[in-house]
């Protein structure tokens, strides 16, 4: 039985698979604990090869070892449980981070539901009773649970702060006023709390005012960018009209070219046929009558000679034509000359107005916020190529496909010693730190798998290491086939439609970050919204037997 007083930690009684308190709780053989359920799915993944192994010493077992229930470890854990239960409130609301813990509890911390100005402690509902019943307490200014109570204790005189000095602009005590604020402008915290708040209220009717103005500017916008879309609508219509119309332009005049070369083409060898034509008869009458000379020059007749010749002799002058003036063979070449001039020309003038036109579409620039995106196509529009940082992997991770792979395996790598090497943590980083708006897809399998992004600043050894569990790092988590989101080691359930493909985005100037299911569709599953003081680094926690890789994305 557990005795009082006696403070146990929860931590050691969690299974190192589920990280949750131990369910069912068995001891295997090396003398290491697990829930019954978490030891059975490890070991049903080993069966094929016979040999089961501890997920945390690594000692195997051959045969798989029989579970029985740890009935000891089992009770002590109930008795835990009764005890904590005795001694908590009814409604077990615990101090937790962030939280104002009650001064006045013992061992575990209530949180608190009301500070108290004038004592100065903070209070859970059972300890905050006496200053309703107590007359004298009654008296005190209680106001909500304040972490920064400590700031209105005096830290020279320690007492409470009740007035302020105008002159100096800060709380002082009573002794101070008397001391170093002597002669000093001073009235009471209350009588300045309610100058201040009329000041407020001046200063909320200009916010408003401003609210007012931005909002009309908000619809100024909105018909700004109403229109701004109707004119690129018009704009393009009109430039493909245009680039249609002068396309048309080019492909009409091109046969009409072709059509007056093929027409000026036959009739000029038509000409040129018919004068051909012409050159062979008059070449064949002018043979026949050389070849009637010839035989009139053999004749020794004087008398048929003169008789013939006269009149062989007209006939030969009156065949005798001028000569046929052919043009040279370059009389297209004008045309090819003239067409080339008029290309040159039309290049010239779009090459000359190219860089206006260009110039007037990106100079249009309207300041908008970037809406995220919807469908996965508008998405891979912001995918970016990511690689595993060998240097961050814990000794017990295997990179491979370029480094974009990672697996766990059941021997330690031959990884050489480095300070950003994650330590007992199945974890590795990216080498790239994000900015802008970015998206990349994560493939996985295994029991156990954390997609993760995380400051390059996180810590690498320890149990604050780990990918949620500190406020460095934003992790959705795989566990016993359901998702949960943990940041600050603040667990959150996520019931999306599980998929072995998750799609992470990132706009790091809006302080957004979504985990999406991808499967037929995208699901949204988690989505951050913060502030990033720090580039993100994608990276994995990967349970036994699981695989994670950074998907390639066309």
């Amino acid at each position: 039985m557990a005795q009082q007083g006696i403070q146990l930690d929860e931590t050691k009684f969690c299974c190192s698979i589920c990280l949750d308190l131990l369910r069912d709780p068995v001891t295997i053989p090396c003398g290491h604990n697990y829930c019954m359920s978490c030891i059975k799915s490890c070991w049903d993944e080993e069966d094929q090869k016979k040999i089961h192994s501890c997920p945390q010493c690594r000692q195997t077992f051959t045969p798989r070892p029989v579970l029985g229930k740890n009935t000891m470890l089992a009770e002590l854990l109930e008795e835990l449980k009764k005890t904590e239960l005795q001694a908590a409130p009814p409604d077990r609301c615990y101090a937790g981070p962030g939280d104002v813990a009650c001064d006045f509890c013992t061992g575990r911390k209530v949180k608190a539901i009301k500070s108290c100005l004038v004592c100065p402690a903070s209070y859970c509902e059972q300890h905050l009773q006496p200053h309703y019943d107590v007359a004298p307490l009654k008296k005190h200014k209680l106001v909500e649970a304040n972490v920064k109570l400590q700031e209105n204790i005096c830290s020279r005189h320690d007492e409470v702060m009740k007035l302020f000095c105008r002159t100096d602009q800060q709380f002082i005590c009573y002794l101070c006023s008397m001391d170093e604020h002597k002669g000093h402008d001073t009235v009471s915290a209350a009588a300045e709390w309610t100058e201040r708040q009329k000041e407020l209220g001046v200063s909320r009717q200009n916010i408003q005012h401003k609210i007012q103005d931005k909002e009309k500017d908000v619809k100024v916008l909105q018909q700004e960018v109403k229109a701004i879309n109707l004119s690129a609508d018009k704009a393009v219509e009109d430039s493909e009209k245009n680039f249609t119309e002068l396309v048309r332009f080019i492909e009409k005049r091109s046969p009409d070219v072709k059509e007056q070369i093929r027409s000026q083409q036959k009739a000029e060898a038509s000409r040129a046929e018919e004068l051909q034509e012409k050159l062979k008869q008059e070449i064949a009458e002018l043979r026949r009558k050389d070849a009637e000379l010839e035989q009139l020059s053999h004749t020794e007749d004087h008398t048929h000679f003169l008789h013939n010749y006269p009149s062989l002799s007209r006939l030969s002058e009156s065949t005798d034509l001028p000569s046929t003036n052919i043009r040279p063979l370059q009389y297209f070449e004008d045309v090819t000359t003239a067409v080339s001039e008029a290309r040159d020309k039309l290049q010239g003038v779009l090459t000359e107005e190219w860089p206006k036109i260009s110039w007037t579409v990106t100079d249009v620039d309207v300041l908008l916020p970037q809406p995220e995106p919807k469908t996965r196509a508008e998405f891979l529009k912001f995918s970016r190529q990511i690689t595993l940082d060998p240097n961050t992997a814990d000794a017990y991770l295997s990179l491979s496909e370029g480094n974009r792979k990672a697996a766990f395996m059941t021997e330690e790598q031959l990884y050489s010693s480095h300070p950003d090497r994650f330590i007992k943590w199945y974890q590795v980083l990216s080498r790239e730190g994000l900015t802008g708006r970015c998206y990349w897809e994560v493939e996985w399998s295994g029991w156990g798998v954390s997609v993760a992004v995380a400051y390059k600043d996180i810590s690498r050894r320890g149990n604050e290491c780990g990918f949620g569990y500190n406020d460095k790092s934003w992790a959705l988590q795989y566990f016993n086939n359901s998702y949960q989101f943990r940041h600050n080691n603040i667990k959150t359930p996520i019931p999306g439609p599980l998929s072995s493909r998750v799609g992470v985005y990132l706009d790091h100037r809006a302080g957004i970050l979504s985990f999406y299911s991808v499967s037929e569709t995208m699901t949204l599953l988690h989505r951050v919204q913060t502030t990033f003081t720090q580039p993100l680094y994608p990276g994995f926690w990967l349970g036994v037997r699981a695989t994670a890789e950074l998907c390639k994305l066309k």
